[in-house]
Parts: C-alpha cells; sequence; structure tokens
C-alpha cells in the first residue's frame, strides 16, 4: 500500500513511519522539514506547510492508498488538507484524542457514542479558540464533511514511549530511576490507561491494511492498570532501591500542585474518568498491548541517551518534591 503522513518524524509520526516501513508500505511524508528533517533517507519527502494552499498542490494528482494526519489541530487547516486529498487518497486517517469529551472527560465508559463539540458556523477560523479537545472534535467533522464514508478517527488516551516531547509518563521511569523517597500521588488503586506509541502505530497500520473507517477509542491495556502498577514496575525496571512515599489528593491540591502537568498520570476526583474510557470497539477491531515492563524498559532506554539538561516540560523539580515529602510529613 501507499501511505502518505502528514508529520511522521516527531512523536507518533515516527513510529507510523517505522510500523509502515515494516509491513512492506510505501511511505511518503510530507512536512516542512524543520524537526529531525535527517530521518527516513529511504522514503519520499514533499516538503510543505498545509498551512499554504499552493504548498498543498504538491499532494493533487497523486495517488495514496491512505493518508495519516498525525498533526491536524485546527478545523481550517485540517479543511484545506482534506480538500487537496480528497480526490487523490482513499482514505482519511485523523488522529484525533479522548479530550474530545472533556478535557477532561467527567463520566467513566465513554464510549464512542458520546457528545461532542459540533460545528455550528460557516466559517471555521472562528473555531480557532476553542479548547484543545473541541477543535480535534471539530477536524473530524471537516474531514468527514469533505470525505464522507472514507474516513478513519482514532482518538488515542495518553500516548507514551520513546521520543514523547511531553515527558507526561517519562516522568515515572526517570524519576524512578533516581531511587529514594518518591512522592507517589493520590490513591494506590486510582486507575490508569495509557498506550504504548508501538501499539498504537502498528494498530493503525493494520486498519488502514483492513480498510477500516469510523470513530475507534484508543487506550489501555485491556486490563485494567492502577498507579501504584504503574509506578512499582517502573521501580523494578529501573533497578534501584525506592519508597513509594503516598500523598493525598487533598494536600497536592491545596499545595497548589497541579494535576497531570507536576505529576503526570495524577487525575483526582471527577477528572479520573479520562482514565476509564471504554476501548471495546478497538478490542474488537484487533487492538493489542505490549506488557508495562516493556514499555517502561524502552522509554527508560531512551530518556536515558538524552543530554541531561534536555528540558523536561512536565514533572516538578527534585527541589519541590523533597520541599512537599517535607511538608506532608509535617502534617502527619
Amino acid at each position: 500500500m501507499n501511505i502518505l503522513i502528514l508529520g511522521g518524524t516527531l512523536f507518533l509520526g515516527r513510529h507510523l513511519v517505522d510500523a509502515a516501513l515494516a509491513n512492506g508500505h510505501t511511505v511518503t511524508l510530507f512536512n516542512r522539514g524543520k524537526t529531525n528533517s535527517d530521518l527516513y533517507p529511504e522514503v519520499q519527502k514533499l516538503r510543505g506547510d498545509r498551512t499554504n494552499i499552493e504548498d498543498l498542490q504538491s499532494l493533487r494528482d497523486r495517488h495514496w492508498d491512505a493518508v495519516i494526519d498525525t498533526c491536524g489541530f485546527y478545523p481550517h487547516i485540517v479543511q484545506l488538507s482534506a480538500q487537496a486529498l480528497a480526490g487523490s487518497v482513499e482514505r482519511y486517517v485523523f488522529i484525533s484524542s479522548i479530550s474530545v469529551y472533556g478535557e477532561p472527560p467527567t463520566t467513566t465508559g465513554i464510549d464512542e457514542n458520546a457528545p461532542v463539540a459540533q460545528l455550528i458556523g460557516k466559517f471555521l477560523e472562528d473555531y480557532a479558540e476553542e479548547s484543545y479537545g473541541n477543535r480535534k472534535a471539530l477536524c473530524e467533522q471537516v474531514v468527514e464533511n469533505e470525505m464522507p464514508g472514507r474516513t478513519l478517527n482514532i482518538r488515542p488516551g495518553l500516548i507514551v514511549g520513546p521520543y514523547d516531547p511531553s515527558d507526561r509518563f517519562t516522568y515515572w521511569p526517570a524519576r524512578l530511576q533516581r531511587g529514594g523517597n518518591v512522592l507517589a500521588p493520590g490513591r494506590p488503586d486510582a486507575p490508569v490507561q495509557i498506550i504504548d506509541v508501538h501499539d498504537l502505530a502498528e494498530w493503525t497500520v493494520r486498519m488502514i491494511e483492513h480498510q477500516q473507517i469510523g470513530i475507534f477509542n484508543a487506550t489501555g491495556p485491556e486490563i485494567p492498570l492502577n498507579m501504584r502498577q504503574v509506578l512499582e514496575t517502573c521501580q523494578q525496571v529501573a533497578g534501584i532501591p525506592a519508597e513509594l512515599v503516598w500523598v493525598d489528593d487533598e494536600f497536592l491540591l491545596g499545595q497548589g500542585v497541579a494535576p497531570f502537568t507536576d505529576l503526570p498520570l495524577w487525575l483526582p476526583g471527577p477528572a479520573a474518568a479520562m482514565m476509564q474510557v471504554s476501548i471495546s470497539k478497538a478490542l474488537n477491531a484487533g487492538l493489542t498491548f505490549r506488557t508495562l515492563d516493556e514499555t517502561v524498559k524502552d522509554t527508560l532506554t531512551w530518556e536515558n541517551k538524552r543530554e541531561s539538561d534536555a528540558p523536561r516540560v512536565n514533572g516538578i523539580a527534585p527541589e519541590r518534591e523533597f520541599e512537599l515529602l517535607g511538608l506532608w510529613m509535617k502534617s502527619k
């Protein structure tokens, strides 16, 4: 199959390229060439900016079995890509997000039939100020409007693994590798849903091969995880002595600690619904998962190759963690 990928050199995009090439497909990349431009010398690269109509002209009069849009965030920009490709691709695969259900959702067990934001006006640029989740939902609708019956909308949960620029999972393997007393947020049995980027990429390629269309939540694993399992697995893989110090939600919120960013995976209260999304439809469509320890090993291997002074986007600084642990101990 011939597969076009918009983006393809950052996080999920590069894993999609790897998965497609591993399955014997021909891959073309369309991007600006500003991020990891030296990757994949064996694939065809079309340079251009998806916001520029003239650049998108290079996509016309060609043919691909599918396009995977990894970087669509604004409805009016996604519309340009969909219009340019409507006559060139058989299927448009849009990488969306479970954030379409709310940021975060507040109802557990949400499936693909749950309500999302809807287009109500003619001018798509007006939606630029909407929230991330709403914009993703609107992008889905734009693609379906341009290519009815030929779209596959994949709504991932938290994607984790090597090359993740967000550190929303990497923080924990890296932190457990440092050992010592580790601030463990909230309840040990708090639910956790994540999806390894390898699993998501490989399944997406299989979905294209099977000519699937429709909407699919894509997170995991099949057997629910909790926070204790995640942190203990990180400690076991790291192999460094560490003690988890569980600190309750009320204390952390009272200290101004930001859920999900200061302490990744931590979502207190109703927000925990983000970690309890229904994936039955994706499981029935063949979504599979590697083990958590494999994910942690791969993530830690990549983390240890990063420059020590490279900025970490999420996660609290060691000094702040030490301060919070001290205050927690005094409060007991």
